[in-house]
């Protein structure tokens, strides 16, 4: 079984933020983290475990993902983001990320376990340190369609 720990951060939102996610399987531990110049902390909370899942070498695997996120796991336990999909997620963001989350999510087997944050659960502790982290490089990524939606693109 795999094991996927995820968090995202944004100072401001939006603002610069990034994602921090720990891979575990067995003695098996990778970390992941990547930050942006402009976008929002539910992007990054969906973008960690994106990156988490696309990090899985084989395909049908057993995962089971951690998050703080209840914008995440709602969405995903509840069927929101099927009705989204069939209403052509008018009035939704991040439409984007979910597709691709949908794609990805079809190559494995997943489970959600919400964590409160903060609260002192080792992972989730780290992976907010990562994406705190990453949002404070030097360098920071783009995030283009949040910031071509935003009509705040400036690719230079």
């Amino acid at each position: 079984m795999i094991e996927i720990f995820t968090d995202g951060a944004s100072s401001g939102n939006p603002g610069p933020g990034g994602y921090g996610v720990i891979l575990r399987s067995g003695n098996h531990y990778k970390e992941l983290s990547a930050g942006y110049r402009k976008t929002t902390n539910n992007r990054m909370e969906l973008l960690a475990v994106i990156r988490g899942l696309e990090a899985l070498k084989n395909l049908n695997q057993t995962v089971t993902i951690y998050s703080d996120s209840k914008y995440v796991i709602d969405a995903i336990e509840k069927r929101w983001v099927n009705g989204w999909v069939q209403k052509g997620f008018v009035g939704k963001k991040n439409k984007d990320l979910w597709l691709r989350y949908l794609e990805i999510s079809k190559l494995h087997l997943i489970k959600f376990i919400w964590v409160r944050g903060h609260a002192g659960h080792p992972e989730n502790e780290r992976c907010d340190q990562l994406a705190v982290a990453a949002s404070k490089q030097k360098d920071l990524l783009i995030d283009t369609v949040f910031e071509a939606e935003a009509g705040k693109v400036n690719l230079l």
